[in-house]
């Protein structure tokens, strides 16, 4: 209950409360929140008040806010630590969800020279590029286009890429993984994410692009990875 001769603030007790609904499971993901309408009847309390509360909640992520629909507590997003090279399946089996692959388009082609400088080799030469959905337990989390050497990986086949990619270079190729190079900005879903990730126009990536390394120090892939932004987030460690 909300103690309106507390020294603190009416929208921090109600933030509080609807927090402490959500952290101990009695508000769900998928919920929805009663509306403005409701809580101020129930507590007494204008409608202003409530919605810096929704706000604050809105901005930790801990609920969305739908158009015409009303406001809903969020799914949980999936949370990848920014440690160290890792593989998508070896992300999703690390919290305890099934990853699965599906490969939309598989093609042996020239390198652009963007595409070439990337992978430190010439242009027009011979590479692969391969677009997979990644899904985990069935549910599409990114879009991924992969481009890598043919002289690196030799005759590769769609079912090389069944699962990981990691897991081909490693136990097929006997290749060692050394270090990566990562960006990640956020952008909104093209019209292939839209599709692909079942989301809406105007809806938010987070957009990574990676160059990985083996201990030779050639480059074995350059990929494009766009993540639902409202099913994957990165996580870092600071130290000073």
């Amino acid at each position: 209950m909300l103690d309106k001769n507390s020294p603190l603030p009416i929208y921090y007790q109600l933030e509080a409360e609807i927090r402490e609904q959500i952290m101990s499971g009695q508000l769900q993901p998928g919920d929805m929140l009663p509306s403005e309408r409701e809580y101020s009847e129930k507590y007494s309390i204008s409608r202003m008040t409530i919605r810096q509360a929704i706000m604050n909640l809105a901005s930790e992520g801990l609920i969305t806010r739908q158009k015409g629909r009303g406001t809903f507590v969020a799914e949980k997003k999936l949370e990848q630590p920014l440690k160290g090279i890792t593989s998508f399946s070896e992300e999703m089996k690390a919290q305890n969800l099934q990853p699965t692959t599906q490969i939309i388009s598989f093609q042996l082609i020239q390198a652009e020279a963007y595409i070439a400088q990337k992978l430190q080799i010439h242009a027009n030469d011979p590479i692969y590029k391969i677009q997979r959905i990644r899904l985990a337990d069935q549910e599409p989390i990114a879009f991924e286009t992969t481009y890598t050497p043919k002289k690196v990986v030799g005759q590769m086949t769609e079912k090389d890429l069944s699962s990981s990619f990691y897991d081909y270079i490693e136990k097929e190729l006997q290749l060692t993984i050394s270090h990566g190079e990562q960006e990640i900005e956020s952008t909104l879903a093209n019209a292939d994410e839209i599709v692909h990730l079942h989301l809406s126009k105007g809806d938010p990536v987070l957009f990574v692009r990676r160059v990985t390394y083996s201990t030779s120090g050639q480059p074995f892939e350059y990929s494009r990875t766009s993540y639902r932004a409202d099913k994957y987030r990165y996580k870092i460690q600071m130290p000073r």
